[in-house]
């Protein structure tokens, strides 16, 4: 469930579902892709951002192929990796091959220029890639990589994104415990909930918060009832549905349990309420 300081808070809570098929979809061959904001050719105005989040896409993109050398500029753009292989090569002289549980952050700043590759000659590699806008423009350009276990993340919430200005909060925690800095209001937690489990998000800051909540899927499609579900409140939702939450206030929490046939992996977003 979802609840805040005090129960006058409830009636204000909007938890709409968005679902796996609603989305945006891309199937370019080489590349398969769900997006959740408008992105490319695909534009919703009712979807483009959702506080300092711009960018949701889950991608696969087939072996021997990827997303050639381009350049972004004044946005934060990071990748979960959840299956096979991602080669990550950028103009600050990084060259990366990541694998599940690593997570990959570029902050593009004045710009940067970089390349996306899946050089495994049979299996694809399946991400998701994020995009936030920053609280302010003309960072320099950075990068860096962490990994995250998939031991960490079962059956609890585990801090992978967390705003610079809340990283204060870490300082006497071990670098294996601290998540990834960020320049946006902007808390990204993992879990892998087995059914019946639940856990509790406690929101990151006073006052009013955004909350969305992305599954991530196990297949191209969204299976039956032996896949993976997960309850917010009164609202269920599958595999690469998504759930946006208004009206929450910290202190508060979100609640979220595992309901279906299969453990759950999603990615739980708190937020600033300016749209980016």
């Amino acid at each position: 469930m979802l609840s805040g300081s005090s129960s006058p808070t409830l009636p204000s809570l909007k938890i709409t579902k968005r679902s796996w098929s609603a989305r945006g979809k891309a199937d370019h061959g080489w590349l398969y892709s769900f997006h959740t904001f408008s992105f490319a050719d695909y534009y919703d105005q009712n979807f483009s951002s959702f506080g300092p989040l711009r960018v949701i896409n889950e991608d696969r993109v087939k072996p021997s192929t990827g997303f050639g050398t381009h350049g972004h500029a004044e946005f934060l753009i990071f990748s979960y990796i959840v299956s096979g292989t991602l080669e990550h090569k950028d103009s600050l002289g990084n060259l990366e091959n990541l694998t599940r549980g690593e997570v990959q952050f570029t902050s593009a700043g004045t710009g940067i220029r970089h390349s996306e590759y899946n050089r495994d000659r049979r299996d694809e590699v399946h991400f998701v890639q994020i995009w936030a806008k920053p609280d302010k423009k003309g960072l320099a350009p950075h990068y860096e990589t962490k990994k995250f276990p998939d031991e960490m993340k079962t059956d609890k919430l585990l801090r992978i994104m967390e705003y610079t200005e809340r990283m204060g909060a870490y300082n006497k925690c071990a670098a294996t415990e601290t998540p990834i800095a960020l320049q946006a209001d902007l808390s990204m937690d993992a879990s892998i909930l087995a059914p019946g489990k639940r856990v509790v998000h406690q929101l990151v800051a006073e006052g009013e918060r955004k909350v969305y909540v992305q599954v991530v899927m196990s297949g191209r499609e969204q299976p039956g009832e032996e896949g993976a579900r997960i309850r917010i409140g009164d609202v269920e939702v599958g595999e690469g549905d998504g759930v946006f939450v208004e009206g929450a206030r910290g202190p508060g929490k979100v609640e979220v349990e595992s309901v279906g046939g299969r453990e759950a992996e999603f990615l739980l977003f708190d937020l600033g309420v300016e749209d980016a």
